[in-house]
């Protein structure tokens, strides 16, 4: 541990007397290992394999999973980073290759890099009968039909799944009729829309398996999460079983909590504006460098990922050397293949020191011997939160970990309120197969592979042996369209083209980003998010150099760009609209209304704002004008009538800033409560709203149909809004600022917004919801 506290020394040299960032430090012990014998089925070449790698043993998680899958059993093992989760898939796939070289076995992954590390270890065994591939978009179309025909081990992901295998089966035969198992990896990361997606896209595949005779088992690994069984049930269809009791040992580990100080400079309406969590990310990058620690610094964006490399580069060639800013890059999605491949090999072989990564590596390659992890930000779960931390310790030699505090609402409230990261549970998985706006176009998908048959909707329910009206009304509305014809025998596709859905949920292909000097393919935007991240005068980061968009054309999919490095960042502004179509739920908590129901929201980005790259501070605000975009989803609303906030001290001109203040802060927090970002939901106050006639504040989840998000607000409603109470007295800043109240996406430039409003707010919010109780 001395290496450990000579580090977080250095983080905290030339810290002023009583101005310490450093607001909590947790020290997790080591964790012995609890070793278990090789089960008697599993084949000596197998075992020998293993041992040649330097698994003499497995741990006792590892042979509960392995078995239960060996037995034909369904099962999901839920442990934390490091635990050798592979070993319990690898161990029953790899013995029944060794027993039937026929057999097949399909991997599916998130994340290419994690395919790819994969296949590395199980090439790594040399085992004569195994004959593993990738299969994705990167696999050169030579290369696709040996894969179909000969890999007995096939390496992909979710998405070719839905475009390349099930829409192709006639030509995977041979590779259904022989399907032993399925193994999702990290299936923790499916969730929401996604995840939904996903959800009915395991049931085709379960599906188009059983034509050909085949019933796979599903294994899947996960990341520490509640109630793993039933997010594995709910995701793959099937009953699972779950191992969670991690019998894998961890070295100690120093988290300390890290809360940048305000400085100077004044953001929004004079708010006090704390130094950038990706700005000071990067500064302790750069220090932990120098010092030698291999370091992982997590950032939330894309963008923030660049930032924070060059900030870090910046650093170490202003102290001198020259050498290891060299040795210091960032890695994100988005790259083109053949960028993320030469920067995954240089992580591999240790020629990198400091990496600054997206979640793309949180899930990524299995990068030993890491000193040290930096998360710039709540990674928006506290179940990615362990993962991005589980980084650091590899082996037995103690690790740091620092969780650098944005301006942001719920990291203010973490940083303060140290218990509700370490004493607190992760969070169940959330998705809903049954989201109409994800069955209808799965069903039409599945009905364009094979027919529906009359006794096959129980196959796309939510859950093993659940109702099936909600699959019916869909397959009547599509019939009822003529996108499905009705026949005796069940439902038939109408159309000689495949339908074509995007799983990702974001509204259509990607947006290309275009050099308008070169005509080269610069990178990628999803669709949904290219009003906020490509608009005209946006600052687009790749690979450290940065664009400036030209023109966004939604209906070519483009944006053009030039090259330039202005000295300021840019964020999108947007105004929203929302509308009650109709509660699902609702009850009375005395004379409060609280629900969850069906909104039409109307949403447009209007502009975008301007801040200095080194110190955040506000430049100005340039307008925009693109279209509005219509999204029925799903919202958790609740509505105070004016009497009551008349005799609490609230008269009705102080409303709109104290319901506004408390909406911002509320949406801050629930990523807490769900498994959601804050970036997948949205949220509308206002001091009269039309649909109810009395103050209401309503929180929305931002895709079709819903997510699963706003439904978790509703039913933890209490400990949320006691949450967002909490960070907002936790602040340090007087009336307000982006740590508790502002948001940065707020369309009405942050106006009004009362802090102290916002507290008085809540108090009666809360004191009826805890009478109610």
């Amino acid at each position: 541990m001395d290496r450990v506290r000579h580090l977080l020394d250095r983080l905290l040299a030339g810290t002023p007397p009583g101005e310490s960032p450093l607001l909590h430090v947790e020290e997790l012990p080591t964790r012995p290992g609890r070793p278990a014998t090789w089960p008697a089925w599993a084949p000596p070449e197998v075992v020998a394999a293993f041992a040649a790698r330097g698994v003499t043993a497995p741990w006792t998680h590892q042979v509960a999973a392995a078995t239960a899958a060996w037995e034909g059993r369904s099962v999901i093992v839920s442990t934390g980073t490091a635990s050798g989760k592979s070993l319990a898939y690898q161990l029953p796939a790899l013995a029944a290759l060794a027993d039937d070289p026929r057999a097949r076995v399909l991997y599916l992954s998130p994340t290419k890099a994690l395919a790819g590390d994969q296949l590395g270890s199980l090439e790594s065994l040399d085992l004569p009968f195994l004959r593993a591939a990738t299969y994705d978009g990167d696999t050169p179309f030579e290369e696709r039909d040996w894969v179909r025909a000969h890999a007995n081990w096939v390496l992909t992901n979710p998405d070719m799944v839905h475009r390349g295998l099930l829409p192709q089966h006639g030509r995977w035969a041979s590779f259904f009729r022989r399907l032993r198992f399925v193994v999702i990896d990290e299936c923790h990361t499916y969730r929401g829309v996604f995840g939904s997606h996903v959800a009915q896209v395991l049931r085709r595949l379960r599906r188009v398996c059983a034509v050909y005779g085949a019933r796979p088992v599903f294994v899947l690994a996960s990341a520490t999460a509640a109630d793993a069984a039933t997010s594995a049930t709910r995701l793959t269809g099937v009953p699972v079983e779950a191992v969670t009791d991690d019998g894998s040992p961890h070295s100690a580990v120093t988290f300390a909590l890290w809360e940048p100080p305000l400085t100077a400079l004044k953001g929004e309406h004079d708010a006090p504006v704390r130094r950038a969590a990706g700005a000071e990310a990067g500064r302790l990058l750069a220090d932990l460098v120098i010092e030698g620690a291999r370091t992982l610094a997590f950032v939330r964006s894309r963008r923030g990922s660049e930032q924070t490399a060059l900030s870090a580069q910046r650093h170490l060639t202003e102290a001198g050397a020259t050498d290891l800013a060299e040795r210091v890059a960032a890695y994100r999605a988005g790259y083109l293949a053949e960028e993320r491949r030469a920067l995954e090999a240089s992580l591999a072989s240790g020629r990198l020191l400091g990496v600054a990564a997206t979640n793309a590596l949180e899930l990524g390659m299995d990068i030993a011997g890491l000193d040290a992890v930096i998360l710039a930000g709540f990674p928006g779960r506290v179940a990615s939160l362990w993962q991005q931390a589980g980084r650091a310790g590899r082996g037995l030699d103690p690790a740091l970990v620092v969780f650098v505090a944005r301006d942001d609402p719920l990291d203010t409230y973490l940083v303060h309120h140290p218990q509700a990261l370490f004493g607190r549970p992760v969070e169940a998985t959330v998705c809903d197969p049954e989201n109409p706006y994800v069955l209808a176009p799965q069903l039409c998908a599945a009905a364009a592979e094979l027919p529906i048959g009359r006794d096959e909707p129980a196959a796309f329910v939510a859950s093993p042996g659940g109702s099936t009206e909600v699959v019916a009304s869909v397959l009547e509305r599509l019939t009822a369209d003529r996108v499905l014809r009705a026949r005796p025998q069940g439902w038939f596709w109408t159309s000689h083209d495949r339908p074509v859905i995007d799983i990702r949920g974001t509204g259509g292909g990607p947006v290309s980003v275009v050099d308008t000097a070169t005509g080269a393919l610069v990178g990628t935007v999803d669709r949904g998010a290219a009003d906020g991240t490509v608009h005209a005068g946006a600052v687009y980061l790749h690979q450290g150099r940065a664009y400036v968009v030209d023109r966004l054309d939604l209906d070519e999919g483009v944006a053009l760009v030039h090259d330039e490095s202005p000295p300021w960042t840019t964020s999108a502004r947007d105004v929203t609209d929302i509308a009650i179509v109709g509660a699902e739920r609702s009850r009375r908590a005395g004379p409060l209304t609280v629900a969850v129901g069906t909104v039409d929201v109307t949403n447009q980005v209007v502009g975008y704002i301007r801040r200095r790259l080194a110190t955040g501070e506000l430049i100005d605000e340039q307008p925009l004008d693109l279209p509005p975009r219509q999204l029925r989803t799903t919202a958790v609303w609740y509505v105070v009538p004016q009497d009551e906030l008349d005799a609490f001290g609230l008269p009705f001109d102080a409303v709109p800033g104290a319901a506004h203040a408390a909406e911002h802060a509320a949406i801050g927090l629930l990523p807490l409560f769900a498994t959601c970002d804050r970036w997948d939901i949205g949220g509308v106050s206002t001091a009269l709203h039309p649909d109810t006639g009395q103050p209401t504040v309503f929180v929305y989840d931002g895709h079709p149909g819903g997510a699963g998000f706003a439904e978790r607000g509703h039913d933890a409603l209490g400990e949320w809004l006691d949450a967002t109470r909490a960070a907002i007295r936790s602040c340090e800043c007087i009336s307000g600022c982006p740590s508790c109240v502002q948001s940065p996406k707020c369309g009405n430039g942050n106006d009004p917004l009362d802090k102290a409003g916002a507290v008085t707010w809540l108090d009666l919010v809360l004191r009826h919801l805890r009478d109610a109780s």
